[in-house]
This record gives structure tokens, C-alpha cells and sequence, in this order.
């Protein structure tokens, strides 16, 4: 039954793939079809993200227009993606036009032009941010986050990203909603960590975009220490290069081939859903750099697995030292291989801190709370932006000037 006044939303989605803020963005959709809303999602290439946008009762279109990248978010930058926009926006316009949604749904802050063009529209503009990248020079962060103030309503992930953003960009403190990430647990409870057969290596799980940013070469680093200490472990990495980054992913493929790891690390590509990995990890570990929430913890969490992971901002969340996992400086592959060693000692200890990360995890993260706020964000969005137009077609009106 439907307690929305929304019709038609149209959803701007970076990529095809399937991670963290394209799951977001799935539940979103998911928030919206329960409500018997209409949502037409627009890609910029086919993908994995498709079948999963159908299955929810999704449209799919697919254009070509740009993402905007860190490297690009710079004077320079834009002048290179220039010509790209250029061609890109007005195809946009003739699409909301032609969908006539009542909210556009950008998802993102890599997709300022279709807050530009939503704009040039009338069409009420959300923007959905996921990232904080505190470690960014501040004219990239400033080029990636004062578009958002084309946006009627800017919904932040968490408290990480809206404190990111109101640094960067003060005025967008008045607009900004938290909303912080909704994530779905596995389908059944998978086999409890520490349940290997005797003699078996313990494993370990990296679940991410190959990135720079998201570290997994210390993982790779620390898993070659604990084998010198004489720790029999496995290292799975489960995820793809992000764009720009396949010079770095094969630079991690060489290094697993080297003798003091061979055999002992698996790149399974992308892997969807994550519950079969995490079924057969005993521990998970995230060395992101930085991160705005961390969606890969909170599913270790709820899957029942213990977690050691950095000590940045997102994670800080999410995971509280020696309650619900573990925290380790971010690149630092001796004190990584020390916490995970810890664990593999005291198996009592880890299945502690797993217990008390899926109590958190769900009690913190629930998917009902999330579709819940995410659709009251979209409605105010809509509402608040209607009720300005109305105010200033009447302040406009003849009737209004000769008063």
C-alpha cells in the first residue's frame, strides 16, 4: 500500500558494478518499489548491477556520460572531461524530461553534471555521498563536494561523510540528512569461525575494490609475516580493480607469486553475494586507508565473523576496539599480522568479538531502519522543493505584483 506521494523517481548511478554505495543504492530502489514507486535507474554501461536493479522491479537505461574521478577533480581535470560533459548533459536533460520523475536520485558525489542538469530542469535533486576522504588535498575534496550544493537534499552515510562534507563546504550543513548505511545479512547463519577440521590453515578474507586506497598489499604483507612466525594461514582476496587501478592489482599478483607467498593467497575476482566467503573465512580484515562507513566490516560482523581493521574514521563506526573487533594503524603490516595472530591464539577472544559485532551490526544497521529514513528523505526532498516552487510562482503571479 502506498504512504508515499512520489510517482516516478530517477536514479543516477556511477557504474555497473555491485559494491558498497551500489548496494546502498539497491536498497534504496528496494525502499522506493515497496511503495509502489516507479524507479528507472540510468547507467553508463551494462553490468552485474543490472539484473540486480530488474529483480527489485527496476527500469534500466543505459547513456554514456562521464564519472568524475579524484584525479580529475581539479581545474585541469575538468578542462579534460569537458567535452565529455558537454556532450553528456544535454542527453540527460532530454532524459528527465522525458521521464518527468518527481525526484532525481543521484547517486554519489562522482556525478555533479546531473545535479546541474536535474537543475537546469526543475526536477528536485537528492544526492546520496559515501565518501570522506579526510586525506585528500583540500581543493580535490572542495571540487568533489561544493556541486552538491546544486542538490535540494544531500543524504550522508554516516557521520564520517557529513562531518567530511561540512568541513569542506559549510553551507551545506542545512541540507545535509544521515542516513547512515542500511546492510542485509546472510540468508542463513553460516558455520561458526574457529570450526575449521584439525590441521587445517585458518583463512582470511579482503573484501573490496583492488585499490590503493583500500590497502589490501598490507594484508598481503602481514599474512608473509605470520607465516615467518610459523602461522599457518590463507589470504583471500575477493574484489576488482577500480578504474585506474589495474597497474596496482597486477603489482599484488606478482607479489602473491613470490616465494615467501606463494600458494598462500586466492584473488577470486568479483564475488556476489559475499555470504559464501565469508562462510569460509575464520577471520576478516580490512586495511582500508580511509573510508566513509565500511559496508565489508559490517557484513563480516553480521556473518559472525571476528574483524580486525584500520583505524580510520569510517571503521571507528563501526567497529569499537576490543568489543567488536579489533583496530590496527592503517598500513602497518606488523601491527595487522600482531592483532590477527592474537586471534588465531585465543579463539575464545575472537568468538567474543564476533558475537558482540553481529549484536551491533544488527541492532546499528538494520535494513528496515535504513529503507525507512532513505524514503523519508526522498519524500522531504520532493515535498520541500514543490513547496518552494509554489512560493515563488506565487510571489511572481500578477495578482501578487498589483497586491
Amino acid at each position: 500500500m502506498r504512504t508515499t506521494h512520489l510517482d516516478t523517481v530517477l536514479v543516477a548511478n556511477p557504474s555497473a558494478d555491485v559494491y558498497g554505495s551500489d548496494l546502498q543504492m539497491l536498497e534504496s530502489v528496494a525502499a522506493l518499489r515497496e511503495q509502489g514507486v516507479r524507479v528507472v535507474v540510468v547507467l553508463p554501461t551494462l553490468g552485474p548491477l543490472v539484473s540486480a536493479l530488474r529483480a527489485h522491479g527496476a527500469e534500466v537505461r543505459v547513456i554514456e556520460f562521464p564519472v568524475l574521478c579524484r584525479a580529475a577533480a581539479s581545474p585541469r581535470g575538468m578542462a579534460h572531461l569537458a567535452p565529455a560533459v558537454g556532450r553528456a548533459v544535454p542527453a540527460i536533460r532530454r532524459l528527465i524530461r522525458n521521464v518527468a520523475p518527481d525526484l532525481v536520485y543521484v547517486n554519489t558525489v562522482t556525478l555533479p553534471w546531473w545535479l546541474a542538469a536535474a537543475r537546469g530542469t526543475g526536477a528536485p535533486t537528492l544526492c546520496h555521498v559515501h565518501e570522506a576522504e579526510a586525506a585528500d588535498p583540500a581543493v580535490v575534496r572542495l571540487g568533489l563536494d561544493l556541486p552538491l550544493l546544486l542538490a535540494d537534499v544531500v543524504v550522508a552515510n554516516s557521520r564520517t561523510t557529513q562531518a567530511s562534507l561540512v568541513a569542506s563546504v559549510p553551507a551545506l550543513a542545512s541540507r545535509i540528512r544521515l542516513v547512515c548505511n542500511g546492510v542485509a545479512g546472510p540468508p542463513t547463519s553460516p558455520r561458526l569461525p574457529g570450526q575449521e577440521p584439525t590441521g587445517a590453515a585458518a583463512r582470511l578474507l579482503v573484501v573490496g575494490r583492488i585499490s590503493r586506497r583500500k590497502a589490501p598489499d598490507t594484508a598481503l604483507e602481514a599474512v608473509s609475516l605470520l607465516l615467518a612466525r610459523g602461522y599457518d594461514v590463507r589470504l583471500e582476496v575477493c574484489g576488482t580493480p577500480a578504474p585506474g587501478q589495474e597497474d596496482f592489482a597486477g603489482a599484488l599478483h606478482e607479489r602473491a607469486e613470490q616465494p615467501d607467498l606463494r600458494g598462500a593467497v586466492a584473488f577470486s575476482g568479483y564475488v556476489a553475494p559475499i555470504w559464501p566467503a565469508l562462510a569460509r573465512a575464520d577471520l576478516v580484515v580490512a586495511p582500508s586507508l580511509g573510508e566513509s562507513f565500511g559496508n565489508a566490516v559490517v557484513e563480516a560482523q553480521l556473518a559472525r565473523r571476528p574483524v580486525v581493521a584500520t583505524a580510520v574514521p569510517g571503521h571507528l563506526e563501526t567497529v569499537r576496539h576490543g568489543v567488536t573487533g579489533i583496530l590496527v594503524a592503517p598500513h602497518d603490516p606488523r601491527a595487522l599480522a600482531d592483532a590477527v595472530g592474537s586471534l588465531l591464539e585465543d579463539p575464545g577472544l575472537a568468538l567474543l568479538l564476533a558475537d558482540a559485532g553481529l549484536r551491533s551490526a544488527r541492532s546499528r544497521y538494520g535494513i528496515e531502519r535504513y529503507r525507512a529514513e532513505i524514503l523519508d528523505a526522498a519524500c522531504s526532498c520532493a515535498l520541500s522543493s514543490a513547496a518552494r516552487s509554489m512560493l515563488t510562482s506565487s510571489m511572481s503571479s500578477p495578482s501578487r505584483k498589483r497586491a
